[in-house]
């Protein structure tokens, strides 16, 4: 009967400390895409146009632009990137890509997605999308691992034809991630994100002697802030995995117990 309470109490406990895990692990949307999205993009780096997870940009080009966007992505993150270009009525055959760039401006690889697609001849759009690695808290500096922080999206045509230079396309992307959690978890945070200007500003004002916040070039951050992923399902199984340690301790010492003892033997036998 006691052997039987203590393993209903360690089946409890597993479905209580399992349901935030599950959660943890659920795809959701990383922001709540309020406020208006932007409607124009930017030409280079530093004229990125930022906008949130969960909103679609858009913008209107010629061939042979470059367009830019920014977004944040914050540790845990395993964010999927998709863009759709209109294109006119007439036009050769044209090849799309999208490149993802992280803080330090380091081209990140796509684990998986269309990241390139040629457009036949009168194919009035072309989609993309590119999925990144989940983002790292912390990683060694000679490592291209994403880090959290500022993300650039570069929309650009690498094939075409001459007569098509120049002629109106219209664009559109949209950022979603999905939350890893503790299978990405490691050891170690950044002391700030990849974030352009933070680092100078945070040291300008430190020269100054000013106890101010420090203005960054980049205004848009995560949801609940930066470095909101230090808590994920890592912590919950690893308390799990001890109190089944200790649960079945105390299950083997109830169910031997006695065994060692000598048999009382009646006086008078």
């Amino acid at each position: 009967m006691r052997i039987t309470r203590v393993l209903s109490a360690a089946l409890l406990t597993l479905g209580l400390a399992a349901a935030p895990a599950a959660a943890d692990s659920s795809p959701s949307p990383s922001a709540s895409g309020a406020g208006s999205a932007p409607t124009s993009a930017g030409t280079s780096f530093r004229t990125a146009t930022e906008f949130e997870q969960g909103q679609q940009a858009t913008a209107v080009g010629s061939t042979g632009d470059y367009l830019y966007w920014s977004f944040p992505a914050d540790a845990g993150q395993r964010p999927t990137v998709e863009a759709t270009v209109k294109l006119p009525d007439t036009h050769a055959a044209q090849t799309w890509q999208i490149d993802v760039y992280d803080g330090l401006r380091r081209r990140q690889a796509c684990q998986y997605g269309a990241q390139t697609r040629t457009a036949a001849q009168g194919t009035p759009r072309v989609d993309l999308a590119c999925t990144l690695r989940t983002v790292r808290a912390w990683s060694e500096p000679w490592a291209d691992d994403p880090l959290p922080g500022t993300y650039y999206i570069r929309l650009s045509v690498v094939n075409l034809a001459p007569a098509d230079l120049g002629q109106p396309i219209r664009a559109s992307v949209r950022v979603g991630s999905k939350d890893i959690g503790g299978s990405a978890a490691v050891d170690g945070s950044l002391a700030k994100p990849l974030v352009p200007g933070i680092a100078a500003a945070a040291k300008s004002a430190e020269n100054n002697g000013s106890s101010s916040k420090p203005a960054v070039l980049s205004s848009i951050e995560p949801e609940d802030g930066w470095a909101s992923g230090w808590w994920s399902d890592r912590w919950v199984w690893t308390a799990i995995g001890g109190a089944l340690a200790a649960l079945a301790g105390v299950g083997g010492y109830a169910l031997t117990r006695g065994m060692g003892r000598p048999s009382r033997v009646p006086p008078g036998a």
